[in-house]
């Protein structure tokens, strides 16, 4: 019986953090080539559109399992390339240590740009943009795939898992809660290149 308990504990337990989303370069790809992104994560696949052979700051939000394939947006829509051609960015492991994202969400249209330990940009369409301090990301206690962003006396939640702005194809990896002035917003975010 102690055996069925320990190994439902060790089921129950958090995995490691997701590895993504995270920035990516391009690498192994011929200067005259292109690397293919494709609909489904399969080398048979239809191509949906290219990066570049030395494409740099490129987001990968999913994984297959196994890791062979990674997600990416281009042209609006999101697609799958070839994990083998992808390289990650040394200063982009793990979200925490991303120093700039972007978040935004509708009804309102609203976005959020934020320089870690800087500064951010809130703002409404149609509406003056509002500059907040920014804190730098913590992981929260116990949880391994949610992160506090102080904005003064505002406060963001991320969570890593896959998010869909409802008005485009692209995927996200990070999806957002904001408390801003007494409002509370939700959202996906992207990780910006350095």
């Amino acid at each position: 019986m102690r055996w069925l308990v320990a190994l439902l504990l060790v089921l129950a337990a958090p995995l490691a953090a997701d590895p993504v989303p995270a920035l990516f370069d391009v690498t192994g790809v011929a200067a005259d080539d292109v690397l293919n992104v494709r609909e489904d994560p399969s080398a048979g696949s239809e191509v949906i559109g290219t990066l570049a052979p030395d494409a740099v700051g490129v987001e990968v939000v999913d994984l297959t399992f196994g890791g062979d394939w990674g997600r990416v947006n281009v042209n609006e829509t999101s697609g799958w390339v070839s994990m083998r051609y992808m390289q990650q960015q040394p200063e982009s492991d793990g979200v925490w240590m991303t120093p700039r994202f972007t978040c935004s969400g509708t009804e309102p249209f609203w976005s959020l740009t934020v320089e870690q330990g800087v500064g951010a940009r809130f703002q409404i369409m149609g509406e003056a943009e509002q500059a907040l301090p920014a804190g730098l990301l913590r992981p929260g206690a116990g949880l391994i795939d949610r992160f506090a962003l102080p904005l003064g006396h505002n406060l963001a939640i991320l969570r890593q898992m896959q998010c869909h702005d409802g008005m485009s194809d692209r995927a996200y990896g990070l999806d957002v809660g904001l408390m801003l002035n007494g409002s509370l917003y939700a959202g996906c975010c992207t990780l910006l290149p350095n």
